[in-house]
């Protein structure tokens, strides 16, 4: 096992040996959080390095045309860098495991796509992803590529990326925003959103119900990297943990799910879940 800090490792030694015990033989649902990319450079919310940041609203994306201008320079910015990294060993442990028919499913918060390059294909996307772009007009949907390159076209001081402070969710603070040009939608001309949930935004229904499914189905519960502050991934640990699903997390810090743990484990997602993965797979 690959260790950064030996110590934590010898602490987290006995409860690798008990979450083994408790998800041998069992098929697993995974729910994963920001704390699982961090190894790839995306940093989280909560730790005491991740950059302070307001997250944009829904309501204010909607209704403000400055904020709205403001969030896409600062996304596309983002965008850049956060679309080049690179999935990590935690990833790679986990589609490993879905490989070898252990792993039945994977929920996660994050929007990266990582779990999907590192190989793993039953992904749900909770809060979606950076890769798509929708109309709220008209529902017209372009890839992610084709709106940053008019919005490059426009606004050529935004094709570098150059010396950003990259966010949890691939936002930047720009220095400025008030004279970008922003481009709306080729077919009616509406407002165009990324396809990701922002705050103030509800799952959409489809994803949620999927995300169930993936709980529903599997005889445990590994939650790797997540505080579960977001009700979203809480609601599936209570889910699973109704009908008597047992739960193992692994996360640095404290989470909202620990209370329902059968086995809780402080330290880092990639290093512990290779670990369970040359074990389990």
């Amino acid at each position: 096992m690959t260790t950064v800090e030996p110590r934590r490792a010898e602490l987290a030694a006995p409860l690798l040996a008990r979450a083994l015990e408790v998800l041998t033989g069992r098929t697993i649902a995974v729910l994963t959080g920001a704390g699982l990319s961090t190894d790839s450079g995306i940093p989280d919310y909560r730790s005491e390095s991740a950059p302070r940041r307001t997250p944009m609203t829904f309501q204010d994306f909607v209704g403000d045309e400055a904020k709205r201008r403001r969030y896409w320079v600062g996304s596309h910015l983002g965008w850049q860098t956060f679309s080049s990294t690179r999935p990590n060993a935690g990833h790679r442990a986990l589609a490993a495991l879905e490989d070898a028919r252990v792993v039945k499913g994977l929920v996660t918060q994050n929007v990266d796509g990582l779990h999907l390059r590192a190989g793993s294909r039953e992904v749900v996307e909770l809060h979606g992803n950076v890769r798509g772009v929708t109309c709220l007009a008209c529902g017209t949907r372009v890839a992610r590529e084709e709106v940053a390159a008019r919005l490059e076209s426009d606004n050529p001081a935004l094709a570098r990326a150059d010396g950003v402070r990259l966010g949890p969710d691939g936002d930047v603070l720009p220095e400025s925003w008030e004279h970008v040009s922003v481009p709306g939608c080729t077919a009616c001309g509406g407002i165009l959103k990324p396809d990701v949930v922002f705050f103030g935004e509800l799952v959409p229904a489809a994803q949620a119900r999927a995300a169930e499914r993936i709980v529903d189905h599997a005889e445990a519960l590994l939650v790797a990297g997540s505080s579960l502050a977001v009700n979203s991934g809480l609601r599936l640990v209570e889910r699973a943990h109704r009908r008597g699903a047992p739960i193992v997390i692994v996360n640095r810090g404290a989470t909202k799910g620990d209370r329902r743990a059968a086995v809780k484990i402080d330290a880092g997602t990639s290093e512990t879940l290779e670990a369970l993965a040359s074990a389990l797979a």
